[in-house]
Formats: C-alpha cells, structure tokens, sequence
C-alpha cells in the first residue's frame, strides 16, 4: 500500500469517527482502522464524500499507509485494551512515529506508557480531548503532552481541527512531557464535575427556596449566560430545563431519576488531588454529591429524618419582585463558588506542573478552554489574562479583580448559603466554597488546636508562632515542654 496519509485513526467508534471525519473534512488525508472491518466501511460509506479516507484491513495495512514520519491516533477503551493496541501498533511503527492515545487514561498510565516507548525510540503522545461527540467533529479542546520533537509533526495536525477561540486561536498547545495533557485533562474534568453540581445547588435553589418552575428558572439562566455567567454549561442547563417529556408532558428534569453517575475522571482528580497535598474541595463535593445520589439504601432509609420546622418551610411561590432579588442572590453565588472551584483546578495545575516538572503555562490551559471544551466560559479570557500577565501569581484569589469580585459577591453568598440551611436544600458545593474562601482568608485557624491533640495523643510534636522549631509537651507528666529537632 502507498503511503498518503498524514494521519491515522483506530478505533472507530463515536469518538473515534468523527475525530477522523474532522481530519478529513481540514483537509487531511486519513487512514481508518478498526478491529472490525465492518465499522470502517460503514464509516467510508457514509461519510467518504467528506474527505480523503484510506480505509485498511489489518494493522500493517494501516501502519503502511501513513507518511513518515507516522502519526496515528488511538481511540479505544482506557485500561488493558489501550495498552494492547499501543502494543500492537509500537511493533510495527519505526523510531520517531508518533502514537497518540486520544482516550480518557489516567496520566500515570500515560508516563509509564510513554516512557517504555521511549525507549524503543517511538514518540508516545497521551492527549486530552474534550467537547463530547461534537466536538470531537466540529472542533474540541485538545491537550496534548508527550515530547516537544513529536508536537512539532503532531501540533500542525491537531491545530487544523481544534476549535476556534474566539480570538481566532486554535484551542490546543503542547503542554508538558510525558502525562501532562491527561493530567491536564483530568483536572479539566474535575472542575467540570464542580461546575456542574453548583449549577445543579442554583437550580435546587430557585425551586426549593423561590417556587419557580423548570421552564421559569430557564429564563432566569438564559438571563444569566448574558453575563459573567457566559458558558456552554449554562447554556445547556437552560435547554434542558424547557425540555418537555413528551411521554408524560411533565417537566423532562422532573422525568430523570435523580442519579447522577460518573465515569471516573472526577474521582481521580481527588485522589490525585489527595497525593499532591492540594485541597480541592469544590471537586471533592461534587464527586461526593454524585455518590451519595446513587446511594437509594440510604436515602431511602434516611427519607424520614426531619428537616426545618414549618416556620422555615419554602413559600409555594415567592412574590415575583422577591423571586428577581432571590435569583440576583443566587447568581452571585453561584459566580463566586464558581471561581473558588477554577481555581482549586489552577491551583492543582500548578502543583502537578512542579511535582513532575512539566512547565505547564497555567495563562496557556485558560486559552485552549476558551472553546470546544465542556467548561468554555467567557470568563477563562480574564483567567488567562490573569496568569499571562503574573505567571507567579500564587492563586487565581490573589488577582485584584477576582478578589474584589467575591468580596462583592459574598454578603449575598453569604445569605444564599444561609437560606439552603434554613430550608433544607443540600448546597454542599456553594456552602462548601465559601468555607474555603474563609478558611483562606482567617487571620487564625483552628487547626492550631488539631496539631495540639495530635501531640497530646501521639506526641507529634508542633511548631509555635513565637520561636524556631520542633516541640512536644509533655501531657502525661509535669507538661514541660521539650524541644524535639
């Protein structure tokens, strides 16, 4: 077989296909295979008029037909099937080729994947790509890590297809060796996760709390994404909510079990999050808040516990001047919490970037986000900015601009929390960021007495605030006080 294609694809599921149909339709020329012939027929008969497609049988036929030096795109399951076909393909690849694993793997998968390639001379290349099945066609957000020499015949390609942002930008960068775009990916994930559930807590909100209806919180959210709210999510959540079942001609959010599942990459961030020493609890509620949706035993069996007297019970409908100013509340909580959970995810960028010296350019992430990823936002202009304009800058909370923002926001914060409480309506991911916001801005935390009961029951010493060093007091003694380094 003659060599003409610039890239190849092998996995030809959803994912799969239309990352191909979108290489094709910039122009690639693109070699298809799948472990079923049949997928990659139907693929060629459906959609060949888009493109150049060279379709293959076998994975020599597939290797062979991809100029050098070759790059091909992997998109199977993560775990044991995406080791087996990288396997597969490094056997028959030449040194300087070009892998790509395009999957959701855990970033620790791909170092130990990159680095047993190294080895043998070929270029492994784990990369992040977001944007669902759209974007995977029309244009994602793609983050790719691996070697600088494999962007360089990499980085032109994957440039033709990423989204646009709105600054005409391709929305893809080299981000770092070896894990770093599936680090970078997964974080990405998690403040998804977070966006999300505070979304979720506003809509609870505005129906719990204010009386309104599915369709008129859409409004409400509409209005919204015409502000600093700006964002697919949002966007999304109003369609949602004007959706009618047609079966039933009920609400369709009121149709849906209330069960939110995951797919994993959530729960990594925290674990990840975990290991580095980097606290992330916006993440971590959200993932927890998904959990315990799925825990019908316990909810069932927790169904009957009281909650707030009938003196705070939610009117059945607020008065509509007082639903406006609800609503006004609720958005500046929601704007504040949601920049406690961004940056909780620079601050884990951050980490990871010097926990394996990947050199991420934190300004870099914000601009690739801007669109064809989950969490596009208008305000990830003003987080680039942000981190372009002081690289150093210690957390996204220190910028001027954020920072007077939430100090803005926070008395409505405040009484928006204060309301979730008073009528029983979880806002875990709300509550829970204004706690961090505290916690980061208290003079003096409790944790100094935490660290004592540490000492008292397991002598493990402490520091004090008016001298250098180690101490430990004796408890069980005379309590002198001894210093221990």
């Amino acid at each position: 077989m003659t060599a003409t294609a610039q890239i190849g694809v092998t996995g030809l599921a959803v994912m799969g296909r239309n990352l191909a149909r979108n290489f094709a339709r910039s122009g690639c020329t693109v070699a298809l295979h799948n472990r079923t012939e049949a997928r990659t027929r139907d693929l060629v008969d459906a959609f060949g008029h888009e493109g150049a497609f060279v379709p293959t049988r076998s994975p020599e036929e597939f290797v062979a037909a991809l100029r050098p030096p070759r790059c091909l795109v992997v998109m199977v399951k993560a775990g044991g099937p995406t080791d087996a076909v990288i396997e597969q393909f490094a056997r028959l690849v030449e040194a300087g080729d070009v892998i790509v694993d395009g999957g959701n793997a855990h970033f620790e998968d791909t170092r130990r994947r990159e680095a047993a390639l190294r080895e043998r001379g070929v270029h492994f290349v784990g990369t992040g790509i977001s944007g669902g099945e759209e974007g995977a066609l029309l244009g994602p957000s793609i983050m790719p890590g691996g070697s600088a020499e494999a962007y360089r015949s990499l980085g032109p390609l994957l440039e033709r297809i990423a989204a646009r942002a709105p600054d005409g930008a391709p929305c893809t960068t080299h981000l770092g060796t070896d894990g770093a775009g599936h680090f970078v990916k997964m974080v990405h994930n998690g403040i998804e996760y977070a966006d999300m559930q505070l979304i979720a807590e506003a809509y609870d909100l505005l129906r719990g709390v204010a009386g309104l209806e599915p369709a008129e919180i859409a409004e409400v959210f509409r209005r919204w994404n015409t502000g600093r709210l700006d964002s697919y999510l949002i966007e999304i959540t109003a369609e949602v909510l004007t959706h009618t079942d047609a079966r039933t001609g009920r609400p369709f959010v009121d149709v849906v079990a209330d069960r939110a599942e995951q797919k994993g990459t959530g729960r990594w961030t925290v674990q990840t999050a975990l290991d580095l020493g980097v606290p992330v609890p916006g993440i971590a509620q959200a993932v927890f808040a998904r959990s315990q949706s799925g825990h019908a035993r316990l909810r069932r069996a927790a169904a009957s516990l009281p909650g707030p007297g009938a003196a705070e019970q939610a009117p059945s409908r607020m008065a509509a001047d007082e639903a406006e100013r609800f609503a006004a509340q609720v958005e500046q909580s929601l704007y504040a919490s949601k920049v406690i959970s961004y940056a909780q995810g620079w601050d884990m960028l951050r980490a990871g970037s010097e926990a394996y010296d990947w050199g991420i350019d934190l300004g870099s992430v914000a601009a690739i986000w801007r669109a064809g990823c989950i969490i596009r936002a208008a305000f990830l202009d003003r987080i680039r900015g942000a981190f372009t304009e002081r690289p150093d800058l210690p957390t996204l909370l220190a910028d001027p601009q954020f920072a007077q923002e939430l100090g803005e926001a926070q008395d409505a914060w405040r009484g928006t929390v204060a309301a979730a409480a008073r009528h029983g309506v979880p806002a875990p991911g709300m509550s829970g960021a204004l706690a961090y916001y505290d916690g980061l801005r208290a003079a003096r935390l409790p944790a100094a007495l935490t660290q004592a009961q540490r000492d008292y029951f397991g002598a493990h010493t402490y520091r004090r605030d008016d001298r250098e060093g180690t101490f430990h007091t004796r408890w069980g003694g005379d309590r002198t006080e001894d210093r221990t380094d």
